[in-house]
């Protein structure tokens, strides 16, 4: 899959040619979890409509859910006003943290 050239030329991307990608509950507005993509695994995320995602430890994509069921379908894809951090809106099913917990954001609390 190739990413629209149009897209492509407005991301700003790191020296390992990743942006970071945050996953948003659209029924909640809840984020659940950030995740490193890049130009393929947003092509692929925007071609099937599910949360496709770049694995630094592994070095290679990976799916949402495609091991856990735990899945994203997502619903819309934004890119910020830098271009080095896109939005997914995504219904989520099951869990979206590793660790079990539906977001990866509800165990630590630094400031309320």
């Amino acid at each position: 899959m190739t990413l629209d050239p149009a897209i492509a030329a407005r991301l700003k991307r790191n020296e390992a040619g990743l942006f970071s990608a945050v996953a948003q509950e659209r029924s909640t507005g809840s984020v659940l979890m950030v995740a490193w993509m890049d130009d393929e695994a947003l092509a692929r995320t925007l071609e099937t409509r599910k949360g496709t995602y770049y694995s630094r430890s592994r070095e290679q994509y990976w799916v949402k859910g495609e091991t856990s069921g735990h899945t994203q379908y997502v619903h819309e894809v934004r890119l910020d006003c830098d271009g080095d951090t896109v939005l997914l809106v995504v219904d989520q099913e099951g869990a979206a943290c590793h660790t079990g917990d539906h977001t990866c954001f509800d165990s630590d609390v630094l400031l309320s």
